[in-house]
């Protein structure tokens, strides 16, 4: 299996942001298949940690399809809130995955732990876990990350989740705001990819 050069790949996802973003970093001789051309729901992602829950996924949809598949488990860590969101970033968003609420949460949160907030560099993180399983063998699960902090108001329309409210170290601009071929540069699932691809 892992002599071989994968072909066919399922990208493990029913969120678009994430099955485009996975997409444009494959290598373009891979055939990539989405959870929508079959159908799949997600399943309950039940782990402890962004890895548990990237193999609950990249298994369960490879063992439904029979593909090798990369799942990804991906979220803001932010420091003044014990690193939450964290693994709990979608459910911030409810179960219509609206981030604009997911956002106002977080704003939410930010002011009662701290009113003055706005007037400092609020640390934070991007995660993501990302794994390739073929039926229950895990090929590989890696951990990718970017350093940041929160800004003072969303900003931009592009990228998705929590990419207008996140700045990474020395930007200035925030995910959302920035073209995507430069985000796709130097974000966590870039990182995560970069340490992946080898196994592909």
């Amino acid at each position: 299996m892992l002599n071989k050069k994968i072909k066919k790949l399922l990208i493990g996802t029913n969120n678009k942001g994430k099955l485009k973003e996975i997409r444009s970093l494959l290598p373009k001789y891979i055939k990539t298949y989405s959870t929508s051309d079959f159908k799949l729901k997600s399943p309950i992602e039940n782990g402890e940690s962004f890895k548990e829950n990237s193999l609950i996924k990249s298994r369960y949809f490879s063992k439904k399809t029979n593909l090798t598949c990369i799942a990804d488990d991906s979220g803001l860590e932010i420091d003044i809130l014990n690193k939450r969101p964290g693994i709990y970033s979608a459910r911030w968003a409810g179960r219509e995955s609206n981030f604009n609420k997911a956002i106002k949460k977080v704003y939410k949160e930010l002011k009662k732990k701290d009113k003055d907030w706005k007037k400092k560099k609020i640390k934070a993180r991007f995660i993501c876990a990302l794994s390739i399983s073929f039926l229950n063998k895990k090929i590989s699960c890696v951990i990718g990350k970017v350093e940041g902090y929160i800004a003072h108001e969303p900003k931009g329309k592009n990228g998705f989740g929590y990419d207008p409210i996140f700045i990474p170290l020395k930007g200035k601009q925030t995910f959302g705001e920035m073209k995507s071929n430069l985000k796709y540069k130097i974000d966590h699932r870039s990182m995560a990819y970069r340490k992946i691809r080898r196994f592909l």
